[in-house]
């Protein structure tokens, strides 16, 4: 059975936007997903799923969380394979020696990714900007609140997107690699 990733866009950041990691698990189960885990507190989620693309499990479980949790947010779901091409495609991971640096930005699908390139005009060196074919990579070598490209990746310019640290990204990735090795 295939395994996906689910990533919220904003959640659990401030008073607003509050999905609890308990409820979000259930809710997942309550669809029909497997083998259901989340990983921190920042609406990350690895499932199963017999049958499905990503985008329509994104609209599943968007629509759920806005029935049960009252909660708008925008949901990404990549399969695994897509993550660890996502994994792979990252041109600049080499540079980044602090992982917490380099943010991942996630599209459910093309159009929306290719949006992202508007904020290349603001990568101002040392950080870098990559866009590949299933993502987008920011290394904000400086810190990313002190980035404008950072800011804009996670404001406005972003908000078809949802982005994550490499350490975070990683975790997911171990996280899906235990899902296959369980099976």
């Amino acid at each position: 059975m295939p395994s996906f990733v689910a990533l919220l866009r904003g959640v659990n950041v401030g008073k607003s936007k509050r999905v609890p990691m308990a409820d979000f698990r259930a809710l997942l189960g309550d669809l029909g997903y497997s083998g259901v885990a989340t990983l921190l507190n920042s609406g990350n989620a690895v499932f199963r799923a017999s049958k499905g693309s990503p985008a329509k499990h994104a609209a599943d479980i968007a629509a759920a969380i806005s029935n049960r949790l009252s909660v708008e947010v925008l949901v990404i779901v990549k399969s695994a394979t897509e993550l660890a091409s996502i994994v792979a495609e990252n041109t600049i991971a080499s540079a980044a020696v602090d992982h917490s640096r380099l943010l991942v930005a996630f599209a459910q699908d093309s159009k929306a990714l290719s949006g992202l390139t508007a904020i290349e005009p603001l990568v101002v060196a040392p950080e870098r900007f990559a866009v590949g074919k299933n993502a987008a990579y920011l290394l904000c070598t400086c810190g990313i609140v002190e980035s404008k490209a950072g800011g804009a990746l996670l404001g406005k310019a972003g908000k078809s997107a949802t982005t994550r640290n490499w350490a975070t990204v990683l975790k997911l990735q171990a996280l899906v690699r235990r899902d296959w090795s369980e099976r």
